[in-house]
């Protein structure tokens, strides 16, 4: 009986083994990605597609334009990071996050998520979160779109980071 469980767990193994390699080369090109946004990054700018004067508040929690000139840091080796807001009437203070990058079936990067979470890494609010579509990534800029409600409308906000610090 012994040995049939050792042989069933060697099976096991092996089949997990076998089934997580075929991937290797979109799990590569992920970390590859990951580990491109390590470091400090400045929101630099958040602009709408569109035309007129929006005013938004983004990820329920403060006005577009406090947002801007934000320091956001991504840590790839566990997917956490911060970011912190200034400004009386901004709601200052530093946010936690777990983020990640979705590839499509090619393995290209094409969304960036994160939800929040406390600072002992705990996900906030049920585990909601926000999807981006990634616009292009290199080593010193991000660009980002989503959707956001404006007036009752959804409209499209562009997010321009620049990498300030490694």
């Amino acid at each position: 009986m012994k040995r049939k469980l050792n042989h069933f767990f060697l099976l096991l193994g092996v089949i997990l083994f076998t089934s997580c390699g075929g991937s290797s080369s979109l799990g590569k090109e992920n970390r590859s990605m990951r580990s491109t946004l390590d470091g400090t990054w400045q929101l630099a700018e958040v602009t709408y597609n569109g035309e007129g004067y929006y005013k938004s508040t983004l990820f329920n929690d403060a006005n577009a334009k406090c947002y801007e000139g934000s320091q956001w840091f991504f840590r790839s080796n566990n997917s956490t990071g911060t970011y912190e807001l200034s400004g009386d009437q901004c709601n200052p203070g530093v946010r936690y996050i777990r983020w990640s990058i979705q590839n499509d079936a090619e393995g290209n990067p094409v969304a960036f998520t994160f939800k929040f979470t406390d600072e002992q890494k705990k996900d906030l609010y049920g585990g909601a979160g926000y999807v981006f579509n990634i616009q292009s990534i290199t080593e010193n800029t991000m660009v980002l779109s989503g959707t956001e409600s404006a007036g009752g409308d959804p409209v499209e906000l562009i997010y321009q980071f620049n990498k300030i610090q490694l």
